[in-house]
């Protein structure tokens, strides 16, 4: 399969355990893999046959933005969600930095990663999707 990748993708979100995460916020970075066929759109040259990056790049911005949580680990999911929202996408890697996470040691960067297939995806998966769908659209995008 093709692959697109958006790389560095940063949005200020509320996620975490701690009362301080939620209160003030972070910067989280997102590394996005998506994999698709490429063909039909590149020999129609045509937009619609593919996924409109920038679209995705916005999407994937508000849900982090948007809802916090407590785990990076169900922000990767959800984004994973939005990625296999779209009809071309087979499947979706998705890293989720936390360079600023409350680690009392020093350390460079915290990174969870998940790949999701749309074939294998579970009724949970759906059911997140579903949710992330009617928070994005809530959002105005």
């Amino acid at each position: 399969m093709d692959r697109v990748i958006l790389r560095g993708l940063r949005a200020r979100g509320r996620h975490g355990v701690l009362a301080a995460e939620r209160e003030l916020g972070q910067e989280f970075i997102i590394d996005v893999t998506i994999f698709l066929d490429t063909a039909p759109a590149a020999a129609a040259d045509d937009l619609t046959k593919t996924v409109h990056y920038g679209e995705l790049a916005e999407r994937l911005v508000d849900v982090v933005a948007g809802d916090p949580v407590d785990l990076i680990e169900t922000l990767a999911q959800r984004l994973a969600d939005v990625c296999l929202s779209y009809a071309p996408v087979q499947r979706a890697q998705v890293s989720v930095h936390k360079p600023s996470a409350p680690i009392p040691v020093p350390f460079e960067d915290v990174i969870v990663t998940i790949t999701r297939d749309k074939a294998t995806i579970g009724t949970a998966t759906r059911d997140t999707r579903g949710r992330v769908a009617a928070a994005v659209e809530g959002s105005g995008s």
